[in-house]
């Protein structure tokens, strides 16, 4: 099923897409604790686009695809490299991220699959992680670039990575979903810069699930960005920028 959040008026709510359609299934009670369908249709023109989720932190990967690795020559990692990106970087899909000031210096996209977290996690075991991630979602881990590395005592991962809007998702979290089998695709101004398996990664879900959870406690709503791939480059200012996954959908946002 293909989940969403949306406002329509001064109203908030959640559903599931009938792509076909074209309408969302709207439901009451709590997204991942036995969500109840209310009868209700309404017109994706109806609608405003909010992210699927609001999660309480989110996760990112850093050298997680072997392709990457392999190419920038970096060592494959022993346990996963992450950081984290502020709640309020988030951005829904259909939204515009704001530019930076160009004293920030380039902009970066990054097209990565993304993991929703659907029951509190806490020391699990890899074989139980699955039971823990509610679905998965098309996200954009937007970088500032050259902010990283800008004082050379200190990386700026959290300053680089936490600008609003740089944490773009959506636009639905889609609970039946095999990432080993997909590919995710991200387009730029409408041609084509990544194309890229998801099953090309080193740490794959159920496992970063399950490590991270042995290093923080995961709850219901909480994104983990699973990294990225070849194809990240800089974004000019007005670019239209569409993250796909095959089974999921389309994510797209404007840049400045």
């Amino acid at each position: 099923m293909k989940w969403l959040r949306f406002q329509s008026g001064a109203r908030t709510g959640f559903g599931t897409l009938d792509a076909d359609a074209g309408t969302v299934h709207v439901h009451g009670g709590t997204l991942f604790d036995e969500p109840e369908p209310s009868g209700e249709r309404l017109a994706l023109g109806e609608i405003a686009w909010l992210t699927p989720c609001a999660p309480s932190k989110i996760i990112g990967l850093w050298n997680n695809f072997h392709a990457l690795a392999d190419k920038n020559g970096w060592a494959r990692p022993t346990e996963p490299l992450y950081f984290l990106k502020a709640p309020s970087s988030a951005a829904a899909h259909d939204q515009a991220i704001a530019a930076l000031p160009e004293a920030l210096g380039r902009v970066a996209y990054e097209g990565e699959l993304a993991i929703v977290i659907g029951r509190r996690a806490r020391c699990i075991a890899p074989d139980a992680a699955a039971a823990h991630i509610f679905g998965y979602t098309c996200a954009n881990d937007v970088t500032a670039i050259e902010l990283l590395g800008r004082d050379p005592a200190f990386p700026q991962w959290t300053r680089a990575k936490s600008f609003d809007g740089f944490a773009a998702f959506g636009p639905v979290i889609e609970t039946a979903f095999d990432p080993a089998r997909a590919t995710l695709r991200t387009r730029v101004a409408g041609r084509e810069r990544q194309h890229y398996a998801l099953a090309d990664m080193i740490f794959a879900p159920a496992e970063l699930v399950s490590r991270l959870s042995h290093d923080m406690t995961l709850e219901p709503g909480d994104l983990i960005l699973c990294g990225t791939s070849l194809g990240v480059l800089p974004m000019k200012a007005g670019s239209e920028v569409e993250v796909e996954i095959e089974g999921i959908g389309v994510l797209a946002n404007r840049y400045g």
